[in-house]
């Protein structure tokens, strides 16, 4: 074997499908330097169509935008991206206009979230799925200076509300990404910090 030259070790560019939703230039703009978080969500959908479908839908009269997260991440590790990263998007409340939304399509609690007796959230992350965020947050900080921080959306939402099944039983509104995301993995590959 021959060798034609010298072994880059720099990874390959990561394939990013940029499928911009159709209200995205009502979101509000944002200097990328005020970005200084990841927040890691599950779609609690059972694929990235349905996901993408409640991506379009318009929840807020004012603006006639609605709920996303800026990039999703299918269980194939493929990586979409539907809002850019100069708009804020609308993910977690109280933190978007400095953070950065990723959703991993995952069932979570589908399609009875806030059920009291089908809280438990069972799908396992692949492999691809996970190699693919770690790679995303490797590229976010690479470009992005001001980026230190990580958290899930379940350490930010800590709300609970009554269960639709039992209004006298408190769930929380969020769980995700949920007791089968490999934080301690993904924690391994990253310099940011975690914070509940």
């Amino acid at each position: 074997m021959v060798a034609s030259g010298p072994m880059s070790t720099v990874p390959p560019a990561l394939p990013i499908v940029f499928e911009p939703l159709p209200y995205q230039d009502r979101l509000e703009p944002r200097p990328l330097a005020q970005i200084d978080l990841v927040v890691v969500h599950c779609t609690e959908l059972p694929d990235l169509a349905m996901a993408r479908r409640f991506g379009e839908e318009v929840l807020y009269d004012t603006s006639l935008t609605g709920n996303s997260g800026h990039y999703y991440i299918d269980r194939d590790g493929s990586l979409h991206q539907y809002v850019a990263l100069d708009r804020i998007a609308h993910h977690v409340r109280g933190y978007n206009p400095r953070a950065i939304g990723v959703e991993l399509v995952n069932r979570g609690r589908y399609p009875d979230w806030l059920v009291a007796s089908h809280q438990a959230m069972d799908e396992a992350y692949g492999e691809v799925q996970i190699e693919a965020l770690s790679r995303l947050l490797d590229e976010l900080q690479a470009t992005l200076p001001s980026l230190r921080f990580i958290a899930g959306h379940e350490d930010l939402d800590t709300a609970e509300v009554p269960a639709t099944d039992d209004p006298e039983v408190k769930v929380r509104r969020k769980r995700d990404p949920g007791p089968m995301f490999p934080w301690d993995r993904v924690m391994a590959r990253t310099g940011l910090v975690r914070i509940p």
